[in-house]
């Protein structure tokens, strides 16, 4: 699979179906890799050209160990479609995702056919909290906030009865490289786009977790809000929804697309 330079630093692709068909991109959250997307790209890879990519700082793309910026992970996903010679793609994106996506949204919206903005918000979190994270792993590695981190990404009920597939997330976090980890927690930690959101004008469909603590229903709305003519839903899951309701999730995309 290729491997893209986006200013000196390696993002690793993943590129799955047919050559000529439409193009819909898939960019993970904090914490995680491409692999997340499995089930999405398995069923997605039908009809459309799936690429997935690990955002900076994880999974087999490069981690430069300096802070990092929204604006950074947004041009990486350019510097993506650039590689590809793709013009144009649909990109769908879960909360660091979805901060992607809102940058490229106001910022690159010629390259985005449809985005889909997923249990993201344009304002997440306090800098004491993002700074007490970034200390923490950089000091102490993923283990110390794995736990705490799965206890939001997932309900209660999901933990108990799909063991195997926490346990795959719980990989993924434990492997993140902790500079990593931090440089893209330094982004998030400056992200404020809860204005300049107002310009998307693209088609756009907005995802929400009914029970997620970490991007919360109140914080979809707000995005929702702002983009005109967006489309909104609620799916019965916490953060991580394309896996805790992976068909429901799978499904509301493949309707939006059309």
């Amino acid at each position: 699979m290729p491997t893209i330079d986006a200013n000196g630093c390696p993002i690793h692709v993943e590129i799955e179906g047919p050559d000529k068909a439409p193009v819909l991109l898939f960019s993970n959250s904090l914490g995680t890799n491409l692999h997340m997307w499995d089930e999405q790209a398995k069923h997605f890879a039908k009809k459309f050209r799936v690429v997935r990519y690990d955002q900076r700082g994880h999974g087999k793309s490069g981690a430069p160990k300096v802070p990092y910026t929204l604006e950074r992970l947004g041009k990486d996903v350019v510097a993506i479609l650039d590689g590809l010679k793709i013009e144009r793609a649909h990109f769908c994106g879960l909360s660091m995702g979805g901060f992607t996506g809102m940058w490229l949204g106001r910022l690159a919206p010629k390259r985005i056919g449809k985005l889909i903005l997923s249990n993201t918000a344009a304002k997440i979190g306090d800098p004491i909290i993002w700074n007490g994270r970034i200390q923490t792993v950089l000091g102490k590695g993923m283990g110390a906030i794995v736990d705490g981190v799965l206890e939001r990404w997932f309900t209660k009920t999901f933990r108990e009865k799909s063991a195997p597939a926490v346990a795959v997330v719980r990989e993924m976090l434990l492997t993140t490289a902790p500079h990593g980890y931090a440089g893209c927690s330094a982004a998030i930690r400056d992200m404020d786009q809860r204005w300049d959101i107002g310009t998307i004008a693209l088609p756009t469909l907005i995802i929400a977790g009914e029970h997620d603590p970490a991007t919360t229903v109140k914080d979809a709305e707000l995005v929702a809000s702002r983009i005109k003519g967006s489309k909104f839903v609620k799916l019965d899951a916490a953060h991580l929804s394309n896996i805790e309701q992976s068909k429901q999730y799978t499904d509301t995309i493949e309707k939006f697309l059309g």
